[in-house]
């Protein structure tokens, strides 16, 4: 009888305690036989344990731990099927990928396993591709020295985004739910947990187990308890027991922050030596990026469950992370800091795109980072890994904006920066003017833009390491443009960041390489090489050697750290045509010059564009716009067409014999008799007293509201008396018990920037809302500074409709909602930002609105009625 047919047999007569149990020892023999007979190379010693006050260390030196990395998913579910449809060999990108996480400097990886595509309904291991597959990843993340914990049920099924396969495993079958209550999925996932850890990479010649690289093994991913509590203890102690029934003695981890009402049945659970948690501070799925400064977010994390004993002393790592919808670069580094004051040792962003469909962005549509097409956020997550390794465990730096710098780093929203500066590395995600702590002594130098070490005329990420004494190493990426909003709804024929291979004019300023050296070409099939004058030269994408010397070892495949001297990997673009990114201002100031800025892709430097406008009175101009570097042109709206009303305008692009018109990519000339061009970009100009609309329920759309009000009776948008003026209704038939409020949050950055010139001006602040209750209700309006603080003042909605003015000369500081509301929804609700800062308009970025907590509102159902906010002189 083989394994298999053991098992089936077993499960079919299982009516009984008694049988279960022989089951369960029988499988347990059976899974040490298969270990012994499969295994064709030796066990390696384990590299980490966990101390008796919950500190991951290394064996060999007992110093403290860390590990920073990345999820990674192509060898499963979707991330398998979309490289496939790209024609690419998954083996070929696993390849691609590895390399540019080594070249980020991570030293940890996880993923959950996709069971259900591993396993059949009773647990059995399927050899197929998928397993192949993640077989050959841990061997390459094992030939980087990128540390691995395995995650090895997921309970998800391999559809997202598309529908779910029909796939054998007993996660397809029983579900998350059922998975964690029901006995005969309590010995799937024995049986499987078994097999997975018997397994013999055929790469490796080893079992997880013996595999040295292969550090920790977390239970599952994201369980989600229900039941009695104590069938949760069981669960949790039956699966650690399986695993150590394998021989494995690495450290095991159970997730506790997905189910935190079970937190103190998980914590009964026999042999887990930490725990793991998630962080999507800014929530998942706007779609769309999300605009105004989210560091609030981040600012510290919360962990509910440190006053209960058998928490205490165990280790603690984040499997998932992640800046959700984020765009910008100067996120990555304050979730370090947060992670290393709480007491974290292991953290992996969720998760690094593969190269060949990172064009698109289709994978996880409000996750998106890749080297090539997110080369800010790249290094970004680069500098967040260096401070997670460098900065102490539990060392708190304060409350936002005094924890903007901490240690060797730095975060800046205004800037969109990331930055690490110490003697030996310098690192930046965006142009700064910081300067090296000491440029004689630096070794490696990574950014994006420029700097005081480099000036670059680029956009794609590079690297400089110093080799040796007056030899240096640079790898440059082609320049990467977003074209269109990186995180909205996704499709494989949607491009949103475009790769572009082009020259570009670089200067090297360190003392040692002086302004004249040599630079040759490494890489495959780049034959190009020049000397450098004054430090500057001409340089496209590529790997680099930079030499005082015409003669150096460094070639070919020689080493340095986890990399080669000759590797290069990047894509070619997606398309080339010529595309025009602008988002028009809805509403501008008049009687004064304004600059229209748009980017510009696709084209040769020889490129020609212009702006075609018109006011709608009768005045019509043919601008040049003007190249101002990394893809943007810009041009100068005079102040005749300014005049109050309405401008409509066009951008036309010439490169050579290919024309465009946009909006609308329309090819041809414009100026022909048969050209069809009706679309127009379009802004308001206002009146010099005119009012500055903040929010109307008409066309403002992209909300954030709280709680999650989407059902019909929930949240409505009704027409009112006045023509064409639509009204949001937001009900709640009860307010949530920890909050005790709800509300709406609107971006208002963009509207104010129009009008810049003007703000000092206004006076008061305009509501226009009533109560759906049937009583009056107490309402705050905040209005939240890019700096992080709120200014507020409390009105009464009153069962009819009224204009409530506030006087903005009244509006104090005060503590404003996070939204989107951070997940797990444990951490922090409210944040108070420096109420030492004055009010001023032009900083003003978001505008809250919500009902005031207090003993009356908490009880039974409220809701407001809301048309409009609006300043008024």
């Amino acid at each position: 009888m083989t394994y298999r047919m053991l098992f089936f047999s077993i499960h079919l007569f299982n009516s009984s305690k008694r049988l279960v149990l022989v089951a369960a020892l029988l499988l347990t023999l059976f899974s040490h036989l298969a270990v012994n007979a499969q295994t064709t190379a030796g066990k390696e010693a384990e590299l980490v344990y966990v101390d008796p006050q919950g500190i991951l260390r290394w064996k060999k030196s007992n110093l403290e731990a860390s590990f920073f990395g990345v999820n990674y998913t192509v060898p499963f579910a979707y991330g398998y099927r979309s490289v496939k449809a790209r024609g690419t060999d998954p083996e070929k990108a696993i390849d691609q990928d590895v390399y540019h996480l080594a070249r980020l400097g991570f030293n940890a990886f996880r993923v959950h396993v996709w069971d259900t595509e591993i396993s059949d309904s009773l647990g059995n291991l399927l050899e197929n591709e998928h397993l192949r597959l993640f077989d050959y990843l841990v061997y390459k993340l094992k030939e980087r020295n990128i540390k691995v914990l395995v995650t090895p049920i997921a309970f998800w099924g391999n559809g997202w985004p598309e529908k779910d396969e029909k796939t054998p495993g007993f996660s397809y079958k029983y579900g998350k739910q059922k998975a964690l209550v029901e006995e005969a999925a309590f010995l799937a996932q024995e049986n499987y947990l078994k097999q997975f850890l018997a397994h013999v990479n055929p790469y490796t010649k080893q079992t997880y187990e013996q595999d040295a690289n292969i550090i920790a093994a977390e239970i599952n991913n994201e369980p989600q308890h229900s039941g009695p509590k104590e069938r949760t203890t069981e669960y949790v102690t039956r699966m650690v027991a399986a695993v150590r029934a394998t021989g494995w003695k690495k450290p095991v981890f159970y997730n506790i922050s997905e189910s935190p009402k079970y937190a103190d049945a998980i914590v009964k659970g026999a042999g887990v030596d930490g725990y793991s948690f998630q962080w999507y501070p800014t929530n998942l799925m706007a779609n769309h990026s999300l605009q105004g400064n989210y560091l609030t977010h981040v600012d510290r994390y919360q962990i509910p469950f440190d006053t209960l004993a058998a928490f205490q002393n165990k280790a603690l790592m984040v499997y998932e992370f992640d800046a959700a919808d984020i765009a910008g670069s100067y996120m990555y580094p304050a979730m370090a800091k947060s992670f290393r004051a709480a007491g974290f040792q292991w953290a992996t962003q969720f998760a690094y795109d593969p190269m060949a469909t990172a064009y698109g962005n289709t994978e996880y549509q409000t996750h998106y980072l890749n080297l090539a097409f997110t080369p800010a956020k790249a290094i970004s997550l680069l500098i967040a890994g260096k401070a997670f390794h460098q900065l102490p465990l539990r060392k708190n730096y304060g409350a936002y904006p005094s924890d903007s710098v901490f240690g060797a780093f730095r975060v800046s929203y205004r800037q969109d920066l990331s930055e690490m500066n110490t003697v030996q590395e310098f690192y930046y995600s965006n142009t700064t003017q910081t300067k090296p702590l000491d440029k004689s002594k630096l070794a490696h130098v990574a950014g994006v833009g420029s700097s005081p070490v480099v000036k670059y005329s680029g956009t794609g990420a590079y690297f400089l390491d110093k080799l040796e004494k007056g030899v240096w190493r640079l790898e440059v990426m082609p320049d990467a443009y977003f074209i269109r909003d990186p995180l909205g709804k996704a499709s494989p024929n949607r491009e949103v960041s475009r790769i572009q291979w082009q020259v570009q004019n670089m200067q090297v300023l360190l003392a040692e390489l002086g302004g004249s050296f040599e630079i040759r070409a490494v890489n495959e099939g780049n034959t190009y090489s020049a000397k450098a004058k004054d430090g500057s030269f001409a340089v496209s994408p590529g790997a680099y050697i930079l030499s005082k010397k015409k003669k150096t070892n460094w070639t070919g495949n020689k080493t340095y750290g986890n990399l080669r001297v000759n590797e290069f990997v990047a894509p070619q673009p997606y398309a080339t045509g010529i595309y025009v990114t602008h988002d028009p201002l809805k509403e501008i100031s008049s009687g004064q010059p304004y600059t229209i800025s748009a980017q510009v892709v696709g084209v040769s430097a020889e490129a020609k564009v212009s702006l075609q406008v018109n006011n709608q009175a009768a005045v019509y101009k043919t601008i040049s716009m003007q190249a101002v570097g990394a893809g943007r042109f810009t041009a100068v709206l005079p102040v005749d067409v300014l005049t109050p009303g309405q401008i409509s305008y066009r951008i036309l692009v010439q490169d050579g014999e290919k024309e465009a018109t946009f909006p609308g990519n329309h090819a041809g000339n414009p100026w022909a008799w048969d050209a069809n061009l009706s679309e127009t970009y379009q802004s308001f100009v206002a009146a010099p007293n005119g009012h500055l609309e903040l929010f109307n329920a008409t066309h403002d759309r992209q909300l954030f509201v709280f709680p999650n009000l989407w059902k019909s009776d929930e949240r409505q948008l009704l027409s009112s008396q006045q023509p064409g003026q639509l009204i949001l209704r937001l009900t709640a038939k009860e307010l949530p018990l920890e909050e005790q409020t709800m509300g709406l949050q609107h971006y208002i950055g963009d509207k104010l920037q129009g009008r810049v010139s003007e703000l000092a001006s206004f006076k008061k602040l305009v509501i226009r809302l009533k109560s759906t209750t049937g009583t009056a209700i107490p309402i705050k309006v905040n209005l939240i500074s890019h700096q992080a603080t709120g200014f507020s003042a409390q009105v009464s909605a009153g069962t009819a409709f009224q204009d409530i003015e506030i006087p903005l000369q009244t509006l104090q500081p005060d503590a404003f909602m996070l939204l989107p509301r951070p997940y797990p929804g444990f951490h922090p609700f409210w944040f108070t930002g420096k109420s030492s800062q004055a009010f001023n308009l032009k900083d003003v970025e978001k505008l809250q609105l919500y009902v005031v907590p207090t003993e009356q509102t908490a009880k039974g159902p409220r809701g407001f009625e809301i048309e409009s906010i609006w300043l008024a002189k």
